[in-house]
């Protein structure tokens, strides 16, 4: 079928040729038939032509389908190869080649502008959340020294504050052309347990239980972004229960499991709750999502070769699953 549109294409390329080769021949034959030219003269002539016609587009064929397949390799590789275009054999081909050329200097100016334009934000954003927290921890400390439920409360705002203030940075990051991400063999146990004690006040001051049996199980990850998939989970799964447990484990297969008894999520939310900015409708009934944590969670699982999924049934609850077999990943 390929080869076929390829003669077709080839024919309808040179169908104006092909016009004018018609129109001589009709003026040729009409020439021959008014001088009476004897009728074996005519015929050997055409023949030959006709062979000749017939090998010569032969060959321009197989020389068209060369440079048609030459021109397929440099389309699979334009993104490396497109100071390496082939010379141009007409004026025509010149031109595109000209064209593509200013093209491609035009795209490489806007390419690093953007970059330019992204380092500066990163680098802007890196600065405020690292001065954002300073009065986050002084804020912190005083209302630590009381204890009552308003100020109880006012910790637990301003812990989401400082949630918030994390994924504002995790957004930019993830985005960014360079990673900072380091592969070995990290102990999930100790991952687990700092983000738990991170959220321990959440647990008490929500009354929600929490189940955790220890592991001694390694997985090939980076610690930071795993930890900040696991932090986005635990932080899900406080904000939608409000009785009953959060239950983590980890099978000897490398599967963790956080599971909670909260809202669950609704059947037709399920396959859309990993895009960017979409919060459902428990999202919006809570009125507490922004439509990003799992998101992010996604993205980075994504860049870590892991992958994640959920099993929810409205008023009974959800169970993440992050799957940490390391097969297919590869440390540069």
């Amino acid at each position: 079928m390929k080869k076929r549109n390829l003669l077709a294409g080839y024919l309808y390329q040179y169908r104006f040729q092909a016009i004018i080769f018609v129109v001589f021949a009709l003026i040729f034959s009409g020439v021959f038939s008014l001088y009476n030219l004897r009728i074996d003269a005519v015929i050997y002539a055409s023949v030959l032509c006709l062979f000749i016609g017939i090998s010569a587009l032969t060959v321009h064929f197989i020389f068209y389908c060369k440079k048609h397949k030459e021109r397929q390799r440099l389309l699979e590789n334009i993104l490396i190869m497109t100071e390496n275009l082939p010379e141009p054999n007409t004026l025509a081909e010149a031109d595109y080649i000209e064209m593509i050329e200013a093209l491609r200097k035009a795209n490489s100016a806007n390419i690093t502008k953007y970059q330019n334009e992204r380092t500066e934000s990163i680098d802007y954003y890196t600065a405020w959340v690292h001065q954002i927290k300073t009065p986050i921890s002084v804020m912190q400390m005083i209302l630590k020294s009381e204890d009552s439920d308003e100020y109880r409360e006012l910790s637990a705002e301003l812990f989401r504050i400082e949630q918030y203030v994390e994924m504002v940075l995790s957004y930019f990051r993830l985005d960014s052309a360079s990673s900072d991400f380091v592969f070995k063999e990290y102990e999930l146990n100790t991952i687990i347990r700092n983000a738990v004690r991170k959220f321990a006040p959440q647990f008490v001051r929500k009354r929600i239980g929490l189940e955790y049996e220890p592991t001694d199980i390694t997985a090939l990850t980076d610690e930071k972004w795993l930890s900040f998939i696991i932090e986005q989970l635990l932080s899900n799964a406080i904000k939608y229960t409000d009785k009953g447990k959060v239950t983590i484990r980890v099978s000897s297969d490398k599967i963790l499991s956080i599971a909670d008894t909260g809202i669950g999520i609704a059947e037709e939310d399920i396959p859309r709750i990993f895009e960017k900015g979409f919060t459902g409708y428990n999202g919006r009934a809570v009125k507490k999502s922004t439509g990003l944590g799992l998101y992010l969670s996604k993205k980075a699982a994504d860049k870590l070769s892991h992958k994640i999924s959920v099993v929810s049934a409205v008023g009974k609850g959800s169970t993440f699953y992050i799957d940490l077999r390391s097969e297919h990943i590869e440390i540069e």
